[in-house]
């Protein structure tokens, strides 16, 4: 794998896990369903899902540069997962959760196929 997939597929997963993060808040998840509150379980599922996610786009960083440089990179691409996860909260709920929803999976497949 390149640095470009590695790039590539890292922040997409950042991507998805930040916006996980963000919709197992109350005021986020409001946003996207229409609902005040969030059930409990579901905000625990989201959190967990968020979290792998993160944990997982070190995988193609590590792949990518190595491990001293991958680490490194995951932790940008944690930060600008972030931010493109805020602004396109902030713009399109709900097409943000599509976009998540659609680039978790292929980002894995991608790490899967060329690992």
């Amino acid at each position: 794998m390149n640095s470009w997939q590695a790039s590539g597929y890292a922040l997409a997963l950042a991507f998805s896990g930040m916006t996980a993060l963000a919709f197992a808040m109350d005021r986020h998840h409001a946003q996207l369903t229409g609902e005040q509150e969030i059930a409990r379980g579901r905000s625990r599922l989201l959190r967990l899902l968020g979290s792998l996610l993160l944990a997982a786009a070190v995988l193609p960083s590590v792949g990518g540069w190595g491990a001293t440089v991958g680490v490194v990179a995951w932790l940008g691409w944690i930060s600008a997962g972030a931010l493109v996860a805020v602004l396109w909260i902030a713009a399109a709920p709900r097409w943000a959760a599509r976009a998540a929803a659609a680039a978790a999976p292929l980002a894995l497949l991608g790490c899967w196929w060329w690992a």
